[in-house]
């Protein structure tokens, strides 16, 4: 073959994106599109790794120009306490505005009732949609990715909600071409969720490819838990331990974070992201399937929590 023909071969060669860069793509469509769109979009931000990968990609999107959007979190007073000491540096360090909605206000006003069990997570919706409501946002981006649950697996990219916050699946619409329809009446809003396409192996290596950090609980570390339904949860203020729970020391990590009285750690020896990276290629359960109680409370139970508002 002739130098000329080789030259000829290569320069003919379509570039191809790797699959992270067309991830990153769409979500960053996804964040500019729903600018155009609407008022007063919102980011849900738990400090949790999917909404610190959503947070990220904004910056991105909007780069140099500041996120056009306030953050939101609806904080159950049972949250890990380094996410939310990361939450809240993040927030100053990016000069964002974050809201706050408190369940402890609702409990204390009587509008919310603690549970037997303790867990807050299902306490969420009210004070979500409170929130939304008061803030008028009319667009709300979540960290919801399709892999995790099979009732996540059923939304679109962007998710109609009524009046009153719930979630029809009927009356969901079609996104062919990657064309998404924001259109909603005064008083419903949309969800919106740019990471419905990556799966939990996609935000690790991107994580890692950006060097985005994370609070310091999604890698193995030593703490107290003690195992409740096949899960090691850690002591709080939530009530467990019960006294036939003994506590144990041992290496774990968290999967995903939520409330400390519902999110499970897993046994880990993974104290780096590659590490992190190898265990999840190994692993055969979803991360909401292994460590994520109050998914378990029913065989529908985001099912049922979607129509009611939440998600």
């Amino acid at each position: 073959m002739t130098t000329a023909t080789q030259h000829e071969v290569q320069t003919d060669t379509p570039f191809a994106l790797s699959h992270l860069d067309v991830l990153e793509a769409e979500s960053v469509h996804i964040f500019r599109e729903v600018a155009g769109e609407f008022e007063r979009p919102v980011i849900l931000f738990s400090g949790g790794k999917d909404s610190i990968l959503m947070l990220h990609l904004a910056l991105k999107a909007f780069h140099p120009a500041p996120v056009p959007f306030s953050l939101l979190h609806v904080d159950t007073g049972h949250n890990f306490p380094e996410v939310i000491a990361y939450r809240d540096r993040v927030v100053a360090q990016h000069n964002l505005r974050l809201h706050v909605a408190h369940v402890q206000d609702f409990i204390d006003r009587g509008v919310l009732r603690e549970r037997p069990d303790g867990t807050r997570n299902p306490l969420q919706t009210v004070p979500l949609l409170d929130a939304i409501e008061k803030g008028r946002f009319d667009a709300v981006f979540g960290g919801g990715r399709r892999d995790e649950e099979k009732a996540r697996a059923k939304e679109r990219v962007f998710s109609l909600r009524d009046e009153f916050g719930a979630w029809d699946p009927r009356r969901q619409r079609p996104e062919l071409w990657s064309l998404y329809n924001g259109r909603h009446a005064v008083g419903e809003h949309v969800r919106v969720f740019p990471l419905s396409n990556w799966t939990e192996l996609d935000v690790w290596q991107y994580i890692e490819r950006e060097g985005i950090e994370l609070p310091g609980i999604y890698y193995a570390h030593e703490r107290d838990v003690f195992s409740r339904d096949g899960m090691w949860l850690t002591a709080g203020q939530w009530g467990g331990p019960k006294d036939t729970e003994p506590v144990e020391r041992r290496l774990i990590r968290y999967r995903t974070v939520g409330d400390m009285s519902c999110t499970g750690a897993v046994d880990s020896d993974a104290t780096t992201i590659r590490a992190v990276i190898a265990e999840i290629a190994a692993s055969r359960l979803t991360e909401r399937g292994a460590t994520r109680a109050d998914d378990k409370l029913t065989e529908a139970a985001m099912e049922d929590r979607k129509r009611e508002g939440y998600f």
